[in-house]
C-alpha cells in the first residue's frame, strides 16, 4: 500500500503534508503535489493533514488513474520538504470538480 496525491490538490497545494512525511516522498509540480509510490512507507501521517482531503491510501478504488500520475512525475519533479504558504485562492478550488483538467505538467520549484 502507498498514499495517492488526487484531484483536489490540484490549484489547491496545500503543502502540510510535507513537513509531516518521515521519508520526504513528495514532489512538487507547478499546481499539485505528488507522493513517489516506491518511497512512500504507508504511515499514513499526511492524510489527516491535507486540509483538502487530496491524499488517499491506494486502497481505495478508483484512484489507477492518480497513482499513474503520481508515479510519473515523482521521478521528474522536484523534492519538497518545507511547507509553504498555499496559493492565496486555494480555498476557492477547493472541493470543485473537474480540476484534472487543469493539471499542469511543469515543474514546481521544490526545496
Amino acid at each position: 500500500m502507498t498514499y495517492v496525491v488526487t484531484e483536489n490538490c490540484i490549484r489547491c497545494k496545500y503543502t502540510d503534508c510535507v513537513s509531516v512525511c518521515p521519508v520526504d516522498c513528495f514532489y512538487e509540480g507547478e499546481n499539485m503535489l505528488v507522493i513517489h509510490p516506491d518511497e512512500c512507507i504507508d504511515c499514513g501521517v499526511c492524510e489527516p493533514e491535507c486540509p483538502a482531503e487530496a491524499i488517499k491510501p491506494d486502497t481505495e478504488g478508483g484512484l489507477e488513474k492518480w497513482l499513474s500520475l503520481n508515479a510519473e512525475y515523482a521521478k521528474v519533479w522536484p523534492n519538497i520538504t518545507i511547507k509553504r504558504d498555499a496559493p492565496a485562492d486555494a480555498k476557492e478550488w477547493d472541493g470543485k470538480p473537474g480540476k484534472d483538467e487543469l493539471f499542469s505538467p511543469e515543474p514546481g520549484t521544490g526545496d
